[in-house]
């Protein structure tokens, strides 16, 4: 079986070339517990018209939870919206401190944002490139 970070990877790797890749474990180690996915990445050459187009694609998937592709840093992180609003934005230690509580007094949140996450990566694996749109 494929993992999912490599699944991501790969789904992610046909819009361009990655140059930065962080995806937090789908189960925490120590505790046992899902985990709240959020997924981070730069492209060599990040155009915006792949960020509009993968931005699209999420937005007109069917999500239990709110989707946000947040792209007002270097990297661009594809993260639940509650967990930005919550935090505040993407400053650490804020962001950590957000995750946390999600991980650990919301599993119910945590559950129905892996699913969407695997049916994010599985749309973007179907994504035609933008060459053939």
């Amino acid at each position: 079986m494929v993992a999912r970070s490599e699944k991501a990877m790969q789904a992610l790797s046909r819009f361009g070339e990655l140059a930065w890749f962080k995806l937090p474990v789908e189960i925490n180690p120590t505790h046992g517990y899902p985990q709240v996915p959020y997924l981070g990445w730069r492209y060599t050459s990040g155009r915006e018209e792949i960020a509009e187009y993968i931005e699209t694609a999420v937005k007109e998937l069917p999500t239990q939870v709110e989707w946000t592709l947040d792209r007002s840093r270097r990297n661009w992180v594809l993260v639940p919206t509650r967990l930005l609003r919550e935090a505040q934005g993407l400053t650490d230690p804020a962001f950590s401190d957000a995750v946390h509580s999600i991980n650990t007094q919301d599993q119910e949140f945590c559950r129905k944002a892996q699913t969407d996450f695997g049916s994010i990566i599985q749309c973007l694996q179907q994504l035609p490139p933008l060459s053939e749109r």
